[in-house]
């Protein structure tokens, strides 16, 4: 691990400058130019709304900045999930001719992701403030929230990048189960109240991110102090996955090229 965050230093110039260019590369053609990082996660967040909101006759009346929490976090984790089994397949041009860290790539990759992260996340403060929710200081909570998600979803992703470069029908795969666990993470209702009982209780215990969202709701919409256990757990686990994914890119990446 020591070889890691020296790589990380090493390294972390490029990784910003890389993620600057590639947002400003993803709005380089749109009318909208940067507006387009707010457009989008508040057309996704009006359209939760309605259809579960409204459609199916939701009575919380602060159901927007639930949905807009749960759409901030899951975004991430989604985005970075399903981006790192082809991450090196697609960066082929840069592996094959410089050498550079593979977890570099994805840490490149996060900085993208947690930038449009901080935008949905000032978005659900605004529509706190619309919607008449009380600020308290259990907001400052979110950051533990905010890191136990990285660390874990950093640590899948490296895993599934290394396993990605051999297994081209991952990624696929990856999209499928995503779209199961979107289902069943509550990011536009709350599952104890729709489903609570057993299954309620082991989906918040097995089902990290549906755990994270309920967290960072606690902290951010209903002043509650967050499961420091429950952190504590997913913590270790993501570090343990981390420790895995360094361990195997460390020992396959010279290889890598040869593969793609």
């Amino acid at each position: 691990m020591q070889k890691f965050f020296v790589n990380l230093k090493k390294y972390h110039k490029y990784a910003v400058r890389s993620a600057k260019a590639e947002l400003k590369s993803e709005v380089a053609d749109s009318y909208l130019n940067w507006l387009w990082w707010v457009v989008e996660p508040l057309c996704f967040m009006l359209i939760y709304t309605f259809v579960f909101g409204y459609i199916f006759h939701n009575t919380d009346p602060q159901f927007a900045c639930f949905v807009m929490v749960g759409l901030s976090l899951w975004e991430f984790f989604n985005r970075m999930i399903n981006g790192s089994a082809q991450l090196i397949a697609r960066n082929r041009g840069l592996v094959t001719k410089v050498y550079i860290p593979k977890y570099i790539l994805l840490y490149s990759k996060s900085l993208t992701y947690l930038f449009k992260m901080a935008i949905s996340l000032g978005l659900a403060l605004g529509l706190m403030v619309v919607q008449g929710v009380t600020f308290s200081w259990h907001m400052i909570l979110i950051f533990p929230v905010l890191v136990v998600l990285y660390v874990l979803t950093f640590g899948v992703g490296m895993i599934l990048m290394h396993f990605g470069v051999t297994f081209d029908d991952l990624s696929k795969l990856t999209n499928i189960g995503m779209r199961m666990v979107f289902y069943l993470a509550g990011v536009f209702y709350d599952i104890n109240k729709r489903l609570g009982g057993t299954l309620g209780f082991v989906l918040l215990r097995v089902n990290p991110i549906a755990f994270l969202m309920s967290e960072a709701r606690k902290v951010m919409l209903y002043a509650q102090i967050p499961s420091v256990e429950g952190l504590l757990v997913w913590l270790a686990v993501g570090l343990v996955l981390c420790c895995i994914g360094v361990h195997v890119i460390h020992k396959y990446e010279n290889s890598y090229a040869k593969v793609i």
